[in-house]
C-alpha cells in the first residue's frame, strides 16, 4: 500500500480565478473603504442615483484590475498584499481621518520604534487580524482553479472588457457632477483604498535612491558676523526651540480660553499670533523651516540638495549645535554637532525609547556656562506629539482632567483628549520658561535670546480628523496655525525698537521667516539673507536693512 493512502484528504473549497478576483475586489470596496464612501456620499450631497452610479463604476474598475492579475502564482500574493495594505490603511483613514499621501509615507518612514509603537495598539492588532489576516488565510485556504492559457485570456477578457465599458458609462452618466466634486474636494479620491496609498508608496520608494545620494550644495559661503570683534563684546547665544505638534489655537498667549501659558505670560516675551507652518508633518516642516526656501519654493529634494541655516551660521564662524528629543534632525544637523537627548536621559523622564522635554533642561545650565563664542543651539522637542499625549507631561502638570490616558482615542471622550493635549501645551510653556530662566542667569557674560516656533499643529477631532499630516491644500487651519514666541535678553532688547517689534507681532508670519530672522539676530550678513523675511533686523536701532 502507498504511504499515506489511508489518510483522509484535507478538504479545500475550489473556486475559479475570476470568481476569487471578483470576491476580492468586492471585499476591498465594501469593508476597507468606509472613508471613501462616506466622503463620496457627503460630497455628492446624498444623491442616490449619482452615488450608485459612481459605486458601480469603481466596482467595475476594481473587478477589472483584480481579474487582470489573476495569474497562477501571482494572484494570491498580490491579493494578500492588497488585503493587508487595505486593512492597515482603513484603520488610520477611518479612525484618524488621515490621508496617506507621499509626505505621510515619508513621515512614517522617518519615525522611530517608540513613536510607531504608540500607533500599534491592541485595537489595531485586532483590526488587522479581523480585516487583514483572516481574509488572507481564507484566500490561502481556497484552491483556485485556473484554465489553460488561451482559455484564461478569453475568460478574463470576457469580464474585463464589459467591466471597463460599464465603468466608462457610469462615469460619463454624471460626469460633470463627479468632476466638480473632485475639484472641490481633493481629498476624496486620495482615500481610495488600497490602490492610491500603494501607488503613492511606490512613488516614494522610487525616489529614495535619489534622496540617499543627494549632496548638499554650498550656501552662504560669503556669510560673516557684521559686528565688533568678540574681544570687545559679549558672545551672542541664541536658543531656537523647534516645537512639536503645538497648535496656536490652544495657546492662551493668543487668546485661548484656558490658561495654558501661565509661565510665559509672566515673561517679557513677544507672541506672534498669526503664524503659519510650511507643512503639516515634521518630515516636511522641520527641514523647510531651516531651509532658505519659502514654502512656495520648497521641495524635499531641494532641502536635501542645499545647505541650510546651520551651515550658513557655520560659514560665518557661529557655532551651531542640535539637541534632539524627537526622531532626529531630518539631515538638518548632518554637518554640525548633533546630540540625542534620549540616550542616557534621566529614567525619571525617560521610558520606552522616549523622554519628556525635561531632558532638554537637565544639562542646559552647564552647557550655557561653557559657551565662549557666538552660538546657536537648536532644541528639538517631543512637545505635544500624539497620540500618547499623556506621556508628554509629568503628574504635576495634569491640570486639565480627566485626561485621556490611552493611545486608543476610541477609549476616550473628546474632552479627555483635549485635556491631555492642553496639558502638553502647559508643559511646553514650563519648558520654554525654563530655557529663558537659564539664559537669564548668564546675561552678565552672554548676549542671549530665545525663539520658539512649532513645526505644525494638530487636529483634535474637528471635522472628524485627529493627529496631523493632512495634505497642505486641504489641511484645516489647526494643523497649519502654529505658535511663535520670541524672547530677548536685556542686551538684545536694548538693541531693538520696542514699538517696531510690537508692530511685527501684528503682521502675518510663517516658517519662511525663521532662516532669515535667526541670521539677522546673530548679525550674520550674507547675500542669501532676505531682509524682507527678516522680521527683527529692521527693528534694530540704527539698522539700514
Amino acid at each position: 500500500m502507498r504511504e499515506g493512502a489511508g489518510r483522509k484528504a484535507f478538504w479545500r473549497p475550489e473556486l475559479g480565478s475570476v470568481t476569487v478576483s471578483i470576491l476580492t475586489a468586492l471585499y476591498l470596496l465594501t469593508l476597507t473603504n468606509w472613508s471613501f464612501w462616506s466622503k463620496g456620499w457627503l460630497y455628492l450631497e446624498g444623491r442616490p442615483t449619482t452615488f450608485a452610479s459612481i459605486a458601480i463604476g469603481i466596482a467595475c474598475l476594481y473587478i477589472a484590475l483584480c481579474v487582470a492579475v489573476s495569474v497562477k502564482y501571482v494572484m494570491k500574493p498580490f491579493f494578500i498584499l492588497l488585503i493587508l495594505s487595505a486593512a492597515a490603511g482603513a484603520w488610520f483613514m477611518d479612525r484618524f481621518g488621515v490621508i496617506i499621501d507621499i509626505e505621510m509615507i515619508r513621515n512614517v518612514a522617518e519615525t522611530n520604534s517608540a513613536e510607531a509603537g504608540h500607533l500599534l495598539t491592541p485595537g489595531f492588532v485586532l483590526h488587522m487580524l479581523a480585516y487583514g489576516v483572516l481574509p488572507s488565510l481564507l484566500l490561502v485556504w481556497v484552491k483556485v482553479r485556473h484554465r489553460t492559457f488561451f482559455a484564461k485570456v478569453r475568460g478574463n477578457l470576457a469580464v474585463i472588457v464589459p467591466a471597463l465599458v460599464l465603468a466608462l458609462v457610469a462615469g460619463l452618466s454624471h460626469g460633470r457632477i463627479y468632476v466638480a466634486a473632485v475639484r472641490a474636494h481633493h481629498d476624496w479620491f486620495e482615500v481610495l483604498n488600497p490602490f492610491v496609498p500603494l501607488v503613492t508608496a511606490a512613488y516614494f520608494a522610487a525616489g529614495q535612491s535619489g534622496d540617499l545620494n543627494a549632496v548638499a550644495a554650498p550656501l552662504g559661503e560669503d556669510a560673516r558676523v557684521a559686528d565688533v570683534p568678540l574681544t570687545e563684546r559679549k558672545p551672542r547665544l541664541m536658543i531656537v526651540v523647534a516645537g512639536e505638534t503645538a497648535r496656536a489655537d490652544n495657546f492662551s498667549l493668543g487668546g485661548y480660553g484656558r490658561d495654558t501659558n501661565p509661565e510665559l505670560a509672566k515673561k517679557d516675551i513677544r507672541y506672534f499670533p498669526d503664524t503659519t507652518s510650511c507643512g503639516t508633518a515634521t518630515a516636511v516642516s522641520l527641514p523647510c523651516m531651516f531651509s532658505v526656501y519659502t514654502r512656495a519654493d520648497y521641495t524635499h529634494r531641494k532641502g536635501l540638495e542645499t545647505e541650510n541655516l546651520l551651515d550658513v551660521l557655520t560659514h560665518a564662524g557661529v557655532k551651531a549645535e542640535w539637541w534632539d528629543n524627537n526622531t532626529g534632525s531630518k539631515s538638518i544637523a548632518k554637518r554640525v554637532k548633533e546630540r540625542s537627548l534620549i540616550e542616557g536621559g534621566n529614567p525619571r523622564d525617560c521610558s520606552g525609547g522616549e523622554c519628556r522635554d525635561q531632558v532638554m533642561l537637565d544639562n542646559l545650565d552647564a552647557w550655557i556656562g561653557s559657551v565662549k563664542t557666538d552660538t546657536v543651539l537648536v532644541l528639538h522637542q517631543i512637545g505635544s506629539h500624539g497620540p500618547a499625549y499623556f506621556q508628554r507631561y509629568p503628574e504635576e502638570f495634569r491640570r486639565f482632567t480627566p485626561d485621556c490616558r490611552s493611545t486608543e482615542f476610541s477609549n476616550c471622550t473628546k474632552e479627555e483628549i483635549l485635556n491631555a493635549y492642553d496639558n502638553t501645551i502647559l508643559y511646553t510653556d514650563h519648558i520654554l520658561a525654563g530655557v529663558i530662566d537659564r539664559l537669564q542667569k548668564q546675561e552678565d557674560r552672554l548676549d542671549v535670546s530665545m525663539l520658539y516656533m512649532s513645526d505644525h499643529g494638530e487636529s483634535l477631532g474637528e471635522l472628524g480628523l485627529y493627529l496631523h499630516g493632512a495634505p497642505y491644500m486641504i489641511a484645516p487651519s489647526v494643523q497649519t496655525h502654529v505658535p511663535f514666541v520670541l524672547w530677548l535678553g536685556k542686551d538684545e532688547k536694548a538693541a531693538y525698537s520696542t514699538a517696531c517689534l510690537d508692530e511685527e507681532t501684528k503682521k502675518p508670519q510663517s516658517h519662511d521667516n525663521l532662516f532669515h530672522s535667526v541670521l539677522g539676530m546673530m548679525r550674520v550678513e550674507t547675500t542669501v539673507r532676505d531682509p524682507a523675511l527678516d522680521l527683527v533686523s529692521n527693528c534694530r536701532l540704527g539698522a539700514t536693512s
